[in-house]
């Protein structure tokens, strides 16, 4: 009987479609173009599946702002405050969401709502027809946005089996998070210390590999690189929140234009509080080369060597 995978364990649903995909690629695997692109579109299904709670939260966006009845009782925010709750709860009744997923959403919920009421009390930005279910000018369903990048890289972390090599440890990597956190207050009141915190991060994962599988091998790339990439993408949906009128910024009040670039940087540092929430739950684990990825061989190629090296050591040199 075939060993279900972690994905399969943590989520039931894709249990049910794990035989006839693993059909599937056995059938792609027998040629080397079908192989790539069945991994390609492996990485897309499982990019849809970790992005599930962030899209629909996108996807209420646009349909609200364009069918939203005025007439309703509800005012938009809190309809999308509802729904959000409605759909949290169903992934985890219907099992598409793990507790620990669970967890890391109501901690960065907590910590969004806080930083929003802030913001938006100095006037950084603003929401539009603010309903019943608010903390001062916030809706309640804009946590729910920040809560659903914790459960984007929450959900990537099971479903590509995250190793890595270089990472650095917890116990540095909080103090950063925390000190990203604190200067997104007091910058108002004191010197912004965003490039410092972007130099610091860049130091602290400088030597860092993330490691991916979409299918049987392991890939690779900078951590660096992949917080940037999720960043960027983060920015696009921030331009759709903003073009859907859900909240503005000082220079949109007159027409609407795209989110300044500055903001990339922002949600850069914001990613590092969030990628340190997760990894404290998930403890990151260091990468070691299976069969698959190729350990057989290196292994194979180790062994084979051995009787050269021990005669090397014999004559005093170094391996």
């Amino acid at each position: 009987m075939p060993q279900r995978t972690p994905s399969a364990v943590e989520w039931p649903l894709i249990a049910r479609f794990e035989a006839a995909e693993a059909r599937l690629g056995r059938s792609a695997a027998r040629k080397r173009w079908t192989a790539a692109a069945y991994e390609f579109l492996r990485f897309g299904v499982k990019q849809a599946w970790a992005c599930l709670f962030g899209g629909a939260m996108v996807a209420l966006l646009i349909a609200t702002h364009a069918v939203y009845p005025s007439w309703m009782p509800l005012a938009r925010a809190d309809f999308l405050f509802v729904a959000a709750l409605a759909i949290q709860l169903a992934m985890l009744t219907l099992r598409l969401e793990s507790l620990d997923e669970a967890k890391v959403i109501l901690v960065y919920h907590v910590i969004g709502t806080i930083m929003e009421v802030f913001k938006t009390d100095i006037g950084a930005w603003t929401y539009v027809g603010v309903g019943i279910f608010r903390v001062g000018g916030v809706p309640l369903f804009s946590g729910f946005m920040y809560a659903s990048i914790g459960s984007y890289i929450a959900r990537c972390w099971r479903l590509f089996d995250f190793r890595f090599t270089h990472h650095p440890r917890l116990v540095a990597l909080a103090p950063l998070a925390v000190a990203i956190y604190a200067n997104f207050y007091a910058h108002h009141y004191l010197p912004d210390l965003r490039y410092a915190l972007m130099a610091a991060a860049a130091l602290l994962f400088r030597r860092t590999w993330i490691w991916f599988r979409v299918w049987r091998v392991h890939r690779r790339m900078p951590l660096l690189l992949g917080l940037f990439l999720v960043a960027l993408f983060v920015w696009i949906a921030e331009n759709i929140g903003t073009r859907t009128a859900t909240w503005i910024y000082p220079h949109q009040h007159g027409a609407w234009s795209m989110v300044r670039l500055g903001k990339l940087g922002s949600w850069f540092l914001l990613l590092i509080v969030s990628y340190a929430l997760v990894a404290a739950l998930n403890r990151p684990r260091a990468f070691a080369k299976s069969p698959a990825d190729g350990g057989a061989a290196d292994a194979a190629r180790r062994s084979a060597a051995a009787p050269a090296l021990q005669a090397g050591r014999g004559r005093g040199l170094r391996p």
